[in-house]
């Protein structure tokens, strides 16, 4: 093996742009700043993968909604100024050279290759900002220095019916990519992109489905390439870089084999939590090894009083009373009264304790104050942070149902959805 200095590796993360398909829970903020698993951000992620690869030199790329993303790593990330790490946000910005903002992926690199191409980089690793998964880096910038490649993607395995939301990729017998489509439709596309039966047979999968290779957008670019690659106007990595660079530089895919999951829709976050719920779960929060840094809030215990509590996740600060609780998150502050029943359901909490009302308050509003009131039934639903949920309300499974925009509430792939700071009166029935 070839070696390499971590701190000649800088990490750029890209912030993402509107998130329109994790909507509304992207209505007030970013999509990397979606609250996730109880106490954590999206942007965690690959954050604390950066930390635990020891690659300490991070660049946050961000645009839309990103007051609550700028305020979450200003208060979550330190690193000792004795130490050559940081974690800087590069925010969008007009200049006289540029007046448009982020464009895409790559156009957004390329407004700050000023910043990105030092010259104590050798390397720029560019990633997501919103998946869930945990990775070393290392193993792929190792396997980028043996190789003596130019650019290389991080890979995972997919089956068909997956191939129309990826860049899919074909890749020869020394793992170098000879082909690559962004989320083909053409059936005859996806048939040509097909892994092979041998190669099928050595990863272990299964060989009655058929499997493909998609990108994961995470990058390693040489500096110089990076360079080269971005003197144009192309705006998007998979649709236009990665393409292109294939047929004039040294591009080799990275296997990934453990979870990942693009949480980027409303379904596809809802079941990465309920599987966080059960004992068998695809990601796993309790690997010390390389654990996953957030804010530290220093909160209370959890205080469960008369309660049954059954496949859930419980975060810091929260009372439940004399409630039942099934497959559900409970984020952090959460309070939830009396004689409630939660099953399926994702319940993100609040930013902050609510100061202590009185009774007259409560009835005036007919909400209780920042948590879930008495007798509230609750089915398959995701409850925003700093909701009010005032008693006996009921919501119930909308699997099959239309999406729909009701009165501070969301129907997305049947999966209710009460937004941001949302008050939801008593006896509603949604």
């Amino acid at each position: 093996m070839k070696p390499f200095n971590s701190t000649n590796v800088l990490a750029v993360i890209l912030g993402g742009g509107a998130g329109t398909r994790l909507f509304p829970l992207t209505k007030e903020r970013s999509k990397p700043a979606v609250p996730i698993a109880g106490k954590y951000r999206l942007v965690d992620f690959p954050i604390s993968n950066c930390i635990n690869s020891n690659f300490r030199q991070i660049y946050v790329l961000t645009q839309f909604n990103s007051h609550s993303l700028h305020r979450h790593i200003h208060q979550s990330y330190h690193f000792d100024r004795y130490s050559p790490g940081f974690i800087e946000i590069m925010a969008a910005q007009q200049t006289p050279t540029g007046q448009e903002w982020y464009q895409g992926t790559a156009d957004a690199v390329r407004q700050n290759l000023r910043y990105i191409l030092q010259e104590r980089y050798d390397y720029i690793l560019i990633l997501s900002g919103d998946h869930l998964y945990r990775m070393d880096y290392r193993q792929l910038l190792q396997q980028h220095v043996d190789l003596d490649a130019d650019v290389t993607v991080g890979v995972i395995p997919v089956l068909r019916r997956d191939t129309a939301g990826f860049g899919v990729l074909m890749v020869n017998d020394q793992k170098r990519i000879v082909g690559f489509v962004e989320k083909p439709t053409d059936p005859r596309v996806v048939d040509h992109l097909r892994m092979p039966t041998p190669l099928v047979t050595e990863l272990g999968l299964d060989s009655a489905e058929e499997h493909f290779l998609a990108s994961m957008g995470i990058y390693v670019f040489n500096r110089e390439v990076l360079r080269q690659v971005l003197d144009n106007n192309k705006t998007d990595f998979g649709r236009h870089i990665i393409p292109e660079a294939i047929n004039k530089s040294r591009v080799y895919g990275h296997l990934f084999r453990n979870y990942w999951e693009d949480v980027g829709t409303i379904r596809s976050f809802f079941d990465a939590h309920i599987a966080l719920c059960g004992h068998r779960t695809g990601f796993n929060f309790f690997d010390r090894s390389a654990p996953i840094y957030t804010h530290a809030r220093f909160l209370p215990s959890s205080r469960v009083i008369n309660s049954t509590i059954n496949n859930a996740l419980i975060s810091d600060g929260c009372i439940i009373n004399n409630s039942h609780v099934e497959n559900s998150i409970i984020g952090v502050r959460s309070y939830i009264s009396t004689g409630c029943d939660i099953r399926n359901t994702i319940i993100m909490g609040c930013d902050f304790f609510e100061r202590k009302h009185s009774h007259v308050d409560e009835q005036s509003m007919d909400v209780p104050h920042m948590s879930i009131g008495k007798g509230c039934k609750i089915e398959r639903a995701i409850i925003d942070k700093n909701a009010h949920l005032g008693e006996n309300v009921e919501i119930t499974d909308k699997k099959g149902q239309p999406d729909f925009d009701g009165v501070n509430y969301y129907i997305r792939d049947g999966i209710v959805v009460i937004p941001k700071n949302a008050i939801i009166p008593a006896g509603t029935r949604i």
